[in-house]
């Protein structure tokens, strides 16, 4: 039998990529749990190669855990768990925001590995804006990387004031008496979303709408030079940790 003639299911995925666990609601049938493992497969695969690194960079170390129709949101097609550490994929799940849920759980994943002292509760892209130029941040080429995405997605180029889309985004919130979409780790999981999609993933399910949807529109998404900006940053910075982590693995 041919490797891609085995059945896709929630158990290889765990297996293949070495997520902690993986949680299946209760309403769930077998036809919709096997749907979705092909999509949800096909998706990480994507990610897998627009991040150029191994399995274990998508699971974060075996550290991240798998939700299936449980503790879902109306129409979200995924979200991530911080308590638990956990991406969960509503049931029915359609094209979307998987890659920023990721990201996400990639940003919380750092949040006190970048940082000498920060809590294990804490977002790496938060941490850094509050603290950009600080001792606290431990030295290390993959850190001064990520630093350069952080730089170039929430602040001008010259440092010196916030970003077109941070203000686009303050903006936003602004006209919906809120504080959403202009949270270091929101904008930073949106700029990753850009990154993915311009990377012309073959799975709808990864990612969608960071070009034409309204919210790029309102400015939410990076657009121009700030975007190719964001994009060589993340390409520079995911480059050098998938070769890292390929060289790990032998």
């Amino acid at each position: 039998m041919q490797p891609d003639q085995f059945p896709i299911s929630f158990v290889t995925i765990r297996r293949q990529f070495d997520f902690r666990g993986i949680e299946m609601g209760r309403w769930v049938t077998s036809e919709e749990r096997d749907r979705a493992a092909v999509n949800f497969h096909r998706a990480l695969e994507n990610l897998m190669s627009v991040l150029q690194g191994p399995e274990l960079l998508i699971s974060l170390r075996g550290t991240l855990g798998l939700q299936y129709g449980k503790g879902g949101r109306p129409g979200v097609a995924a979200h991530y768990v911080p308590a638990t550490r956990q991406l969960s994929l509503a049931k029915n799940a359609g094209a979307g925001s998987l890659a920023h849920e990721w990201f996400h759980a990639f940003d919380h994943y750092l949040g006190d590995k970048m940082f000498h002292f920060a809590s294990s509760a804490s977002f790496a892209s938060s941490n850094w804006l509050q603290q950009p130029s600080s001792s606290n941040i431990k030295s290390h080429p993959l850190n001064d990387l990520l630093g350069d995405c952080f730089k170039s997605i929430l602040l001008s180029p010259d440092g010196g004031d916030t970003s077109e889309m941070f203000q686009a985004s303050q903006c936003v919130d602004e006209k919906h008496n809120t504080f959403y979409y202009s949270k270091p780790e929101e904008m930073c999981a949106r700029a990753f979303e850009s990154f993915v999609e311009d990377k012309k993933p073959s799975s709808r399910f990864l990612v969608k709408g960071t070009r034409y949807s309204e919210e790029a529109k309102a400015g939410l998404y990076p657009q121009g030079e700030q975007r190719e900006k964001i994009n060589q940053a993340f390409q520079n910075y995911f480059g050098l940790l998938g070769r890292a982590l390929n060289k790990e693995l032998g």
